[in-house]
């Protein structure tokens, strides 16, 4: 049983080549660039050279490369993409047409002269499997699971903030667990154009899996024993983007909130963790703030044990809070996988003997 497990975040996308016949420690794993920020440098160096740009390829995750785009533009250089492509920028035409990018179809690109082509693909698997074949790391892999978060395609006029977290409570209330964002192949909602595009690119050579990273960083930090021997918690995921976190009683969520990680010190971390514990969170309290919303669904007098993962954890440093710098499998910057692979464990009947004896065996 092998699973490649890659969380993709803004900074880093994190790597594991997991084998269930093989101690989980000896797993092969990378932290690398991420996608967006490996495109936001070639968008760079296309502007110093004065090239013009033709974006072709799937849906990908936005953020640094965007605003390079916004910056190739403002500089005098011409952007083309075709429809996937294009959808990167914003899900919506019109105002990927206000950034100044051209539309073109498939045929037309084809025969667009002047421009440097960049195919767009949050999962380069040309790239991660010459990286594995130098040290004679197999390629052969039963599964493709993959952690991106995805705003999801929101009607024009509607916040992407407020239509993604509306996702979220749906889920949640047809399936209160962490779980409810994990999704095997055909199973993506349509308006999660990300995580659609990542399955495109994938299927059908490869099986799949697909989580929310956030999600898929929580589920990974109660891979700490430290963590998940606790059934009152809290786990806060600091992302370089984005932070969430889950008020948990067993794996039922009783509330959560995201936030943008950028707009929160330690003092604001503290005011919204005590809230989201004692239920006096609200949503507008954090979608006014800049975040994306917060939901109590249960309030719960039970003392809870606060946990905190992800590459910005050091925000809550010397917190009131004191919370537990998680460190699942020995390694926090590969949480998002190992929720992978434990998701894997839990969706997929035939393999969660198999995966759970693997993730146990260290501890035996």
């Amino acid at each position: 049983m092998r699973i490649l497990a890659i969380d993709i975040g803004t900074g880093t996308q994190d790597i594991l080549v997991f084998d269930a016949a093989s101690p989980i420690t000896n797993c092969p794993k990378m932290v690398m660039p991420s996608p967006t920020a490996t495109l936001a440098a070639r968008i760079l160096a296309a502007t110093q050279r004065k090239d013009h740009i033709l974006f072709t390829g799937f849906t990908m995750g936005g953020g640094p490369s965007t605003w390079a785009v916004k910056q190739h533009i403002k500089a005098g250089f011409k952007v083309f993409a075709t429809p996937a492509a294009a959808r990167t920028f914003d899900d919506d035409p019109a105002e990927v047409q206000r950034m100044g990018i051209v539309a073109v179809s498939e045929d037309e690109a084809k025969s667009l002269q002047g421009a440097v082509t960049m195919e767009l693909k949050d999962v380069d698997l040309a790239s991660i499997g010459r990286a594995l074949a130098i040290f004679g790391v197999s390629q052969r892999f039963d599964l493709v699971a993959v952690a991106v978060l995805d705003h999801g395609a929101a009607p024009p006029g509607v916040s992407d903030r407020a239509f993604r977290f509306e996702h979220m409570l749906r889920r949640l209330r047809d399936c209160n667990d962490l779980l409810a964002f994990t999704y095997l192949c055909g199973e993506i909602p349509d308006y999660l154009t990300r995580m659609t595009s990542v399955e495109k690119s994938l299927v059908p050579e490869y099986r799949t899996l697909l989580m929310d990273t956030g999600f898929a960083a929580v589920t990974g930090a109660d891979e700490d024993p430290l963590v998940s021997r606790h059934k009152h918690r809290i786990i806060i995921n600091l992302g370089n983007s984005h932070t969430i976190a889950f008020h948990l009683n067993g794996l039922a969520v009783l509330g959560m909130f995201e936030h943008h990680t950028r707009a929160l010190d330690r003092k604001a971390l503290e005011t919204a963790v005590s809230g989201l514990a004692d239920g006096s969170l609200t949503n507008t309290d954090v979608f006014e703030s800049g975040g994306h919303g917060a939901v109590v669904l249960k309030v719960s007098s039970r003392r809870h044990f606060v946990a905190a993962v992800g590459p910005q954890r050091g925000r809550l440093s010397g917190s009131s809070l004191y919370p537990y710098f998680a460190v699942p499998h020995g390694d926090m910057m590969i949480a998002g996988c190992f929720g992978l692979v434990r998701a894997c464990a839990l969706r997929i009947a035939d393999w969660r003997e198999e995966i759970q004896a693997a993730l146990s065996r260290e501890e035996s």
